[in-house]
């Protein structure tokens, strides 16, 4: 059971990576020039916004969640060394980031229609005051993940020799992706003399978009802090139940 559940964990954890690398990739081609990252941009909404792409990506965010409530719920001990830490800390941070983005792209163009393109939501960024959480965005999830991955997979020979080139990626293309988009804001600032509104649809439909970021940000802190409380609660009797034929005797 252990053992499918780890199987289960890795092959959502491999999706959501493939998704973030994409993801990173093109907001880096934003280096060479706007037009290139917009067709980067078409090319992966055609793959994610699919009926597949968006069974597969959203299935397997799901199944990689409850894996990790389940897992927080039953781990006895919290001494952990600080590269575990690292990567807890990235994969519980990652929604609470994500989830504005998400809202404010994919649910808003399910529900409302907005078509999203680097420009809509550049513009959308920078006149909301948001951009710098757009270039904080993908970096916790990168990073849970490939440190995810190493542990799974550091006892292959092949793996530990590629270490190196590895962490170069795992730093490198951060930075190039968020050097990218800062590339896309200067372009698209450098094309208006005054920057135009958002558009419309966000603006008509704010308040609601508003709603369901607050409503899933608490949705999920809630999750997690509940799982977390009754992993504690569970611990605390397993230890009274352990201590009590000793008091007894």
């Amino acid at each position: 059971m252990k053992q499918s559940l780890r199987r289960l964990q890795l092959g959502s954890g491999v999706v959501l990576l493939i998704y973030l690398f994409l993801h990173l990739v093109n907001h880096a081609l934003g280096i060479w020039s706007l037009d290139l990252a917009g067709r980067g941009l078409t090319l992966a909404l055609r793959l994610w916004h699919s009926m597949p792409g968006t069974m597969l990506l959203y299935g397997s965010a799901s199944l990689h969640f409850g894996l990790a409530l389940h897992t927080i719920y039953g781990r006895r001990y919290w001494a952990l060394p600080p590269t575990e830490w690292i990567r807890l800390w990235a994969g519980l941070s990652l929604p609470l980031l994500l989830i504005r983005h998400a809202v404010g792209t994919r649910l808003a163009a399910s529900l409302y229609g907005f078509e999203p393109n680097y420009e809509r939501i550049v513009i959308s960024l920078i006149t909301s005051g948001t951009q710098g959480l757009q270039l904080a965005l993908l970096a916790p999830g990168w990073i849970h993940g490939c440190l995810g991955l190493w542990f799974r997979l550091r006892h292959y020979e092949m793996v530990r020799r590629a270490k190196p080139a590895l962490f170069a990626l795992l730093f490198l293309l951060p930075l190039l992706s968020a050097a990218g988009f800062v590339r896309m804001k200067r372009a698209i600032v450098g094309l208006h003399a005054i920057l135009p509104a958002p558009d419309t649809k966000l603006v008509v439909h704010q308040l609601a978009l508003d709603a369901w970021r607050h409503n899933l940000v608490v949705l999920y802190l809630s999750l997690f802090i509940s799982a977390f409380v009754a992993g504690q609660v569970r611990n605390w009797f397993e230890r009274r139940r352990i201590r009590k034929p000793w008091l007894n005797a």
